[in-house]
């Protein structure tokens, strides 16, 4: 298996879509919301059958996070056919009850869920399966953890809580013994062993760590940060303002940085000194060579010489909302998500901004068609035998199978609730266990609920209420849910039952004085609040 194919299974290119080992298969799900997806590496194992991998209880399956629901579906790779759905999130009520009584958590866990999750809680970024299909690994952005999840009792057997207050994307070395993970707010990425969740090491990155990818057989990690995609300030003019980014490598054995990009360099000779250098998605050819990734607010891919640092083509692609400005872009993003197939010849792209998709020659440059099969695609990845792109239509809760080859869609199937927005619906393929009896712990079906209302005010209000209890995560009642405010410690706003009155202003209870409210309120930058706040939250 050629290093690109390692890396790609293992870094999951693209959105929540992740080929791993396959959990006990049940009947499929109903259709939930859009999903995320990560691609998890795939066993160190000859291909069988398609379906089959060489073993008597794995099977290759295709995992997409859906990360609004907090729930993964499970995928045929062949026929592309749902066959179960795994909970995600089965500690839900304990980490909503941990953030209602920290107010520092639950201020910026307000603000995550308002301005990266589009009002929404972010519950699945990227999924790797363990190598030997036992292990389900997950980041979970609201939460700021990664937990590993056993495929056969759906229990969490380890979990890390990251530095700072949120996750981001992960990347499995090939030999699946280490995953490393972003801290997002933490501007570190932890390196941890699979079977423990123990921290084995770690390296600084700049605001925002991003996207990590294994190079070498797995002696380099490939790493970059994207800083705040979050800030309003989306003039050329006041890129700088967006915290430092970086594009580094580092040795996989001592997470020593071995070499900074000057990115801003690169860009500039090539005569793109009004382009971001916040790197989005990237891929690399197989001989890991030449790096190939996407830039905030830019429309296509650049190409990148290791070696030099040196910018060696530039790909523009179609831009079909000219007039749309770049505020209104999704987290900076033009497009994200992007991935070389294993021969080198081919770049599967996700048009996030323009909801399309193409398939571009490499060396040559030349795109296909545009794909158009949903709206918001947002990560891409390869199936585990290269043949294919997965890529995921956030805004449409679908995932595709594009042939690299064809540049046209083999196959969509319905997923859950939103194909992850910032990093992420990857697909990609792994052995999981198959032959499970009676009836395992996926969720059968997943309920229905209410998009978040418009909230036109935060108010953090301190009280000395106890015994709060934390809605449920299945949906709430009252008086979680009512005509005039929301009481959450920490809720997700979206999972009042269809329904229930629309709701303009949040009550924030939790236990803690009004003093220490105010500081919680005041470490938060204003751009990060929906609108001008009252009460004792930033204005």
């Amino acid at each position: 298996m050629s290093r690109l194919v390692r890396s790609a299974l293992a870094t999951g290119v693209g959105a929540a879509i992740a080929l791993g080992a396959a959990a006990p298969v049940t009947t499929s799900a109903s259709a939930a919301p859009a999903p995320v997806v990560a691609a998890a590496p795939a066993p160190q194992v000859p291909a069988a059958a398609p379906g089959r991998t060489k073993g008597k209880d794995l099977r290759r399956v295709v995992y997409v996070g859906n990360n609004w629901d907090g729930t993964a579906d499970v995928l045929l790779p062949g026929s592309f056919k749902r066959i179960g759905r795994l909970d995600i999130v089965p500690d839900y009520d304990e980490r909503i009850a941990e953030i209602s009584l920290n107010p520092y958590r639950l201020v910026y866990y307000l603000a995550i869920q308002q301005l990266i999750g589009e009002g929404h809680d972010q519950l699945v970024d990227d999924m790797y399966s363990s190598n030997d299909g036992r292990l389900l690994i997950v980041s979970r952005p609201s939460f700021a953890d990664v937990v590993a999840l056993d495929l056969a009792t759906g229990e969490i057997v380890w979990r890390f809580a990251v530095d700072g207050v949120r996750s981001d994307h992960m990347a499995l070395s090939p030999d699946g013994e280490t995953v490393v993970v972003s801290a997002s707010t933490g501007n570190v990425v932890h390196a941890l062993d699979v079977e423990t969740g123990e921290e084995v090491g770690g390296f600084e990155s700049g605001g925002s760590p991003h996207e990590s990818v294994y190079l070498d057989d797995g002696e380099t990690i490939l790493h970059a940060s994207i800083g705040m995609v979050y800030s309003p300030l989306d003039d050329p003019v006041l890129d700088p303002t967006k915290q430092e980014r970086v594009l580094q490598l580092v040795d996989a054995d001592t997470y020593e940085i071995e070499r900074r990009y000057d990115l801003r360099a690169a860009l500039d000779e090539a005569g793109l000194d009004d382009v971001s250098t916040a790197v989005r998605p990237l891929t690399h050819t197989p001989d890991d060579d030449t790096f190939i990734f996407q830039l905030s607010f830019f429309h296509g891919f650049v190409v990148m010489d290791r070696k030099t640092g040196k910018i060696t083509k530039v790909r523009r692609l179609p831009n079909l909302i000219p007039d749309t400005p770049r505020e209104l872009y999704l987290l900076d993003s033009a497009h994200h998500g992007i991935s070389m197939d294993p021969t080198g010849r081919h770049i599967c792209v996700a048009g996030t901004m323009s909801d399309y998709a193409t398939v571009v020659s490499y060396p040559r440059m030349k795109r296909s068609k545009l794909i158009k099969g949903g709206l918001k695609p947002y990560w891409v990845t390869q199936s585990w035998n290269g043949r294919h792109c997965y890529i995921s239509w956030s805004g449409s809760n679908t995932v595709s199978k594009i042939s690299y080859k064809k540049a046209k869609i083999v196959r969509t199937t319905d997923v859950g609730y939103h194909p992850l927005t910032e990093g992420s619906v990857l697909a990609s393929t792994s052995a999981a266990p198959s032959a499970y009896a009676g009836k395992p712990w996926w969720a059968a079906t997943s309920p229905t609920v209410s998009s978040p209302p418009p909230v036109s005010k935060v108010t953090v209000t301190c009280s000395t209420v106890s015994g709060l209890a934390a809605p449920s995560r299945r949906g709430t009642t009252s008086p979680w849910c009512s005509r005039e405010s929301r009481r959450l410690p920490g809720g997700n706003p979206s999972r009042c039952p269809v329904g229930e009155p629309s709701v303009t202003a949040w009550l924030i209870e939790t236990p803690c004085s009004d003093a220490e409210a105010s500081r919680s309120a005041a470490s938060i930058p204003p751009w990060l609040w929906p609108t001008t706040s009252t009460g004792s939250s930033p204005t």
